[in-house]
């Protein structure tokens, strides 16, 4: 199983996420970008420095609210995983499940019928 999971995407746009809310069109976004970023080092370590190069871009995000529902979500996924596979607790889905590295982005078999 996995020992972390990264989820700064999926949390992006929420109320809990630092950034401000901006209109653009009539829709409520907010701006995401990693510590990393061209944005971040500006504006906590006062800029990229000449050694450094700057990793990820800074994206607008729909804005989403509360992120409760978001991560009730993400928890009744967890919970049914665990009924599909049999595992009482999360801690037993690793053991109740094996890993498929899926190589192909389509499928010939059904490549016909799209």
């Amino acid at each position: 199983g996995a020992d972390f999971v990264m989820l700064g995407g999926m949390l992006a746009g929420h109320d809990e996420c630092l950034g401000e809310v901006v209109e653009r069109a009539s829709k409520r976004v907010k701006l995401f970008y990693g510590m990393s970023s061209e944005t971040a080092m500006k504006k906590y370590a006062g800029g990229v420095a000449d050694y450094r190069s700057s990793e990820g871009k800074t994206v607008e995000v729909p804005y989403r609210g509360p992120v409760e529902a978001t991560l009730q979500d993400l928890l009744g996924g967890l919970r049914s995983a665990c009924t599909y596979v049999g595992a009482m607790a999360l801690k037993h889905l690793s053991k109740r499940t094996t890993f498929i590295r899926v190589t192909q982005q389509l499928n010939p078999v059904f490549a016909s019928s799209t």
